[in-house]
C-alpha cells in the first residue's frame, strides 16, 4: 500500500502536552492517531480539531500501564491506518502518554514505584517495541521524559528515576534502530500549567511563583511551548538529531 500522507501516533493525546503536541504536528501537515485511555469525549473533541485543520485524525484506547493488551491494540492501529490514513505505516511515534505521582522517597509504596514502571518505563518499552514492525524506515521515535530527571525537586525520586531510565533508553533505541534510518530523542519539559500531577503548577500559585522565579524566562511554561520542539524533531530539518536529549525548560534551575 503506497503511503498518502505521513502519519504520527500519539499516546496520551486527548489533553494538556499530549493534545499539543497532536495539534502542532496536524498544523506540520502530519495526520495524527492519537491514544486516549478514559478520556473519549476529550479524544474526538482533539480529533475534530485536527480534522479542522485539514489534516485526518483517529483515536483509539490505550492503557500503556497495561503492556499484554499491545498486540491487540496493534491489530486496531492496522486496521485503522488502512481505513482512515490509507496507509500501512506510521512514520512517527511520540511515547507521551503518563501519570504524575508525587510522593517522597521515604513514603513512597511499591504500589506507586510499580504503577510508574509499568506507564512510564516498561510501557514505552514495549510499545516501541511492538511498534516496529508498522514504523517506515526513516521515522521517528520521541519519548517524552522531564526536566527532573536532570534537577532534584522533593517528592518526585519514583517518577524522575523511571524517566531517567527512559532518556538511557532512547540512546540504546537510537543506537540499535539506526541501521533502519530511524532517529530516536528525548524532549524532556519543565515546569508546565496543565492538569498534570493534579494541576499543581497551574492551580497553586505559590508553586507557580517558586517555580517562574527559578527559571531563567521568568514564568513556568505553557502546553504551547512544548507541542512544537516534539514537531520540530519531525521535520526534515531535524533528520540529523539523534540520541539528543532536548530539554524545554525555559532554563529551569541553572
Amino acid at each position: 500500500m503506497t503511503p498518502t500522507s505521513l502519519v504520527a501516533l500519539v499516546t496520551g493525546g486527548s489533553r494538556g502536552l499530549g493534545k499539543n503536541m497532536a495539534l502542532a504536528l496536524a498544523r506540520k501537515g502530519i495526520d495524527v492517531l492519537l491514544t486516549y485511555n478514559s478520556q473519549q469525549a476529550e479524544a474526538q473533541a482533539v480529533v475534530a480539531e485536527i480534522e479542522q485543520l485539514g489534516r485526518k485524525a483517529a483515536a483509539l484506547q490505550l492503557n500503556v500501564g497495561e503492556s499484554q493488551n499491545f498486540a491487540g491494540f496493534f491489530a486496531q492501529v492496522q486496521a485503522v491506518l488502512r481505513n482512515t490514513f490509507q496507509t500501512d505505516k506510521l512514520n512517527f511515534l511520540i511515547n507521551n502518554a503518563g501519570i504524575g505521582i508525587h510522593a517522597p522517597f521515604a513514603s513512597t509504596t511499591e504500589a506507586q514505584f510499580d504503577q510508574l514502571v509499568n506507564i512510564h518505563l516498561k510501557g514505552p518499552f514495549f510499545l516501541t517495541q511492538q511498534a516496529l514492525p508498522l514504523l517506515a524506515d526513516g521515522g521517528r521515535i520521541i519519548n517524552i521524559s522531564t526536566g527532573l530527571a536532570r534537577f532534584a525537586l522533593p517528592g518526585y525520586a519514583a517518577y524522575a528515576a523511571m524517566k531517567g531510565a527512559v532518556e538511557v533508553l532512547t540512546r540504546y533505541q537510537a543506537k540499535e534502530l539506526g541501521m533502519r534510518g530511524i532517529t530516536v530523542n528525548t524532549v524532556a519539559p519543565g515546569a508546565i500549567e496543565t492538569d498534570f500531577g493534579g494541576g499543581a503548577v497551574r492551580d497553586n500559585a505559590n508553586i507557580n511563583q517558586f517555580l517562574a522565579s527559578q527559571t531563567a524566562l521568568g514564568r513556568v511554561g505553557r502546553p504551547d511551548d512544548i507541542g512544537g520542539v516534539v514537531a520540530f524533531l519531525c521535520s526534515e530539518e531535524a533528520g540529523w538529531v539523534n540520541a539528543q536529549r532536548l530539554e524545554a525548560s525555559g532554563g529551569m534551575f541553572l
